[in-house]
């Protein structure tokens, strides 16, 4: 999906499809771990009995328990399964998905989300009354189920300033409902149009991407949504939530050893180097502050799942602190050197071959907040 989009054709988007024709395709994709493809395939099987649909699943390297799991699964349920034998990047995986859709409707769900009785049904009536190009749910996050929200929407654009001679594009996202209780917002649990949805489940008109192509592969990691709705954005596509349509996605699973590498390469500092530079080159945005504070993460989410457990064991607590450096300074050589394989063998990721994060933070230090406050505040989120 280029950067130069003609006018969204509204006029062309199909007709609702026939009896025989699925009108939505679910595809699954991996997200960071496979620990959790059970549980999640099983929810979307056993909450969306109310509603039609068709299902692709893409499994990218899983272990041979859940590979075995998966074809026993597709035999069963008549789903198709698209295997392959290495890591994918979720977009790579989705747009094997994409190519293997039928439905009028796309509905992207990762493999580590459960969905709540009713999900599918309104991402399709909100796409059906408003004309939506983009339609995301209520993304929930951990336990309790359906509970504390990740996001609920919210805003995304670039931002023009004329400073002296130079006219400078900055990138804004604002974050809505994030840590909020579902429960405690009731009045708030309404349909909404916004700016950007989140991926861990999506629907998207099949007609967008017939029309404009795939998603953007050079984004490995990160800011995928985001390019998804600018882009849509751009030729007069409207993006909804839909926060009657409510998921939540899981961090907290067992690991088990095949999630290890996969994990660490999802969140490399490599691909995460490669996803901003390549979002800031396509969408010619300023090297500011919102990727500054991101610069300032990387790492941390393999710290949080991977580091973490391994340094609350540690013996010593008056020495933990020391430990957590030390193993930090022999992950680190690791994560690279897993993306830098990846990036030799497929040629997609090639463009993180080599990135280091002390590129951006040199000597380690890490890039102070200006002084001057961003007009929007930015969500952290991925």
């Amino acid at each position: 999906m280029t950067n130069q989009l003609a006018p969204l054709e509204h006029n062309s988007l199909p007709q609702p499809s026939d009896a025989e024709s699925p009108m939505v395709t679910i595809v699954v994709v991996p997200r960071e771990r496979f620990s959790y493809s059970q549980q999640s395939l099983e929810s979307v099987y056993s909450e969306t009995d109310d509603y039609p649909f068709e299902l692709v699943y893409v499994d990218g390297g899983s272990s041979p328990t859940t590979k075995r799991y998966l074809e026993e699964q597709s035999q069963l349920r008549g789903f198709k399964l698209i295997r392959t034998e290495h890591y994918l990047s979720p977009n790579r995986a989705r747009n094997l998905g994409i190519q293997a859709a039928s439905g009028k409707y796309i509905v992207f769900v990762d493999n580590d989300v459960l969905v709540m009785r009713g999900w599918l049904q309104k991402l399709v009536e909100c796409a059906e009354e408003t004309g939506a190009t983009v339609v995301g749910t209520l993304t929930c996050i951990d336990s309790p189920v359906h509970e504390v929200v990740h996001n609920g929407g919210g805003e995304t654009h670039i931002e023009i300033h004329a400073e002296g001679n130079k006219i400078a594009r900055y990138a804004i996202q604002k974050s809505y409902l994030e840590g909020k209780r579902v429960s405690k917002i009731p009045d708030q649990l309404t349909r909404v149009q916004c700016e950007f949805v989140e991926f861990h489940t999506a629907l998207v008109r099949k007609a967008f991407f017939d029309q404009y192509g795939l998603l953007d592969e050079g984004l490995l990691s990160t800011r995928e949504h985001i390019d998804l709705c600018l882009s849509a954005a751009k030729v007069g596509g409207t993006v909804y939530c839909e926060r009657q349509s409510i998921v939540t996605y899981m961090t907290g699973a067992e690991f088990d050893w095949y999630d290890y590498t996969y994990f660490a390469l999802r969140w490399s500092d490599a691909w995460d180097l490669a996803s901003f530079d390549h979002f800031r080159q396509k969408w010619d945005v300023e090297e500011d502050w919102y990727f500054e504070r991101r610069y300032n993460r990387l790492g941390r989410r393999r710290y949080r799942a991977l580091m973490r457990p391994i340094i609350s064991r540690f013996p010593f607590k008056e020495q933990r602190n020391w430990f957590a450096d030390s193993l930090q300074e022999v992950e680190r050589p690791i994560n690279n050197l897993i993306s830098d394989i990846y990036a030799r063998q497929h040629e997609y990721a090639r463009h993180s071959l080599g990135l280091r994060r002390e590129q951006k933070l040199k000597h380690g230090l890490k890039f102070e907040k200006p002084e001057r406050n961003q007009e929007m505040a930015e969500s952290a989120t991925n």
